[in-house]
C-alpha cells in the first residue's frame, strides 16, 4: 500500500481497502517502520497506558519550578465534585483532565507528546473522559489514537505542528482536530466525519500564537489545552450531527500554514510577544 500525505489520500486509501481508517493508519505505520501491525498496537497501548498512568499520578500539591503551575487540576475536580458546574460533570471531567495533563508536563512528569508536550493535554482530556461516558473498550480507544495520528501526520506534512514555525494553532490547534477525529470514531462515527471533525476544530483555533510567560510552556499554555479539548468536544459532536466544514479539510490545514508563515516572529514561541510582552507576562519572565 502507498502512504497518504492528504486527507483526501487517507480517506480514499481506506476507501480502496476496506479497511476502517484506524486500520489503514496503523498499515501505513507498520509499512513506514518496517514493523508487525501486533508492534505497531503494542506501542500505541503503551501510549493509553502512560496517558491514564500521569493522570492518575496527578498531586495536586506539587508546583512547577517557576511556580507557574499546579493546583488548578485539583480545584477544578474540586469543583465538578461539588455540583456546582453550569456544563455538567462530563464536560467538568475534560476541564480537568486538561488541566491535570499539562501540569504534569510543567512538572516534569512523563507525558505523551501529541502531538507536542505543550498541548499533551488535549487528546486525554477528551478521550479518557469520553470513553468512560460511552463504555468504550481499551482496543476501540486505542483505535481511536491511531485515527489521531493519521490526522497529526496529515497536518505535519502539509503544514507544521511545531509553534515556533506556525504559533499555537499548530499545537494546540493540531492536538484539537486529532482530538476531534479521534472522538467521532469513539462515537462510532464515519472516516468522513473524522475528517470534518478534524477540519472544524483547526479552524476553530487558526491564527492562535505561541506567546510563553517567561520561554516556558506554563502560562498560557496549560490552559490552552483546555480550550483544544472543548473545541474537540464541540467539533466532533458538529461532525456526528452531519454538519461538515465548507471548506476541505487539507484547504483547512494548508491555511493554517499560510496563516503561520504570516505571524509575526514575535508571536511564534520566542517568548516576546502576545501575553509575554505584557507588563505582567515580562515581570513572570524575569
Amino acid at each position: 500500500m502507498s502512504t497518504y500525505s492528504s486527507i483526501k489520500e487517507l480517506l480514499d486509501l481506506t476507501e480502496r481497502m476496506g479497511e476502517p481508517l484506524w486500520k489503514t493508519v496503523q498499515l501505513a505505520d507498520c509499512e513506514e517502520q518496517d514493523i508487525t501491525p501486533e508492534a505497531s498496537w503494542e506501542t500505541m497501548a503503551n501510549m493509553l497506558s502512560v496517558m491514564r498512568k500521569t493522570d492518575a499520578g496527578y498531586d495536586r500539591c506539587q508546583r512547577s519550578v517557576s511556580g507557574l503551575s499546579g493546583g488548578d487540576g485539583g480545584r477544578m475536580e474540586d469543583y465538578v465534585t461539588s455540583g456546582k458546574s453550569i456544563s455538567g460533570p462530563l464536560l467538568g471531567e475534560i476541564v480537568a483532565t486538561a488541566l491535570r495533563m499539562g501540569e504534569c508536563n510543567a512538572c516534569m512528569k512523563r507525558i505523551v507528546a501529541a502531538p507536542t508536550a505543550g498541548a499533551c493535554g488535549v487528546l486525554p482530556a477528551v478521550l479518557l473522559p469520553c470513553a468512560k461516558r460511552l463504555g468504550a473498550p481499551d482496543e476501540r480507544v486505542i483505535e481511536a489514537l491511531y485515527v489521531a495520528a493519521g490526522v497529526g501526520s496529515v497536518i505535519a506534512t502539509r503544514a507544521s505542528i511545531s509553534g515556533a514555525e506556525c504559533g499555537c494553532q499548530a499545537e494546540i490547534g493540531s492536538a484539537s482536530a486529532m482530538a476531534a477525529a479521534a472522538l467521532v470514531h469513539l462515537a462510532g462515527g464515519t472516516a468522513r466525519e473524522m475528517a470534518n471533525a478534524a477540519a472544524l476544530a483547526l479552524k476553530g483555533l487558526m491564527g492562535l500564537v505561541c506567546d510563553p510567560v517567561g520561554g516556558l510552556v506554563e502560562v498560557p499554555c496549560v490552559k490552552r489545552n483546555v480550550t483544544g479539548a472543548v473545541n474537540a468536544l464541540t467539533s466532533a459532536e458538529m461532525a456526528l450531527a452531519g454538519i461538515t466544514s465548507r471548506v476541505p479539510p487539507d484547504e483547512v490545514i494548508d491555511a493554517m500554514r499560510e496563516v503561520g508563515e504570516k505571524m509575526d516572529p514575535t508571536l511564534r514561541e520566542t517568548g516576546e510577544g502576545g501575553l509575554a510582552g505584557t507588563a505582567t507576562g515580562k515581570r513572570y519572565g524575569g
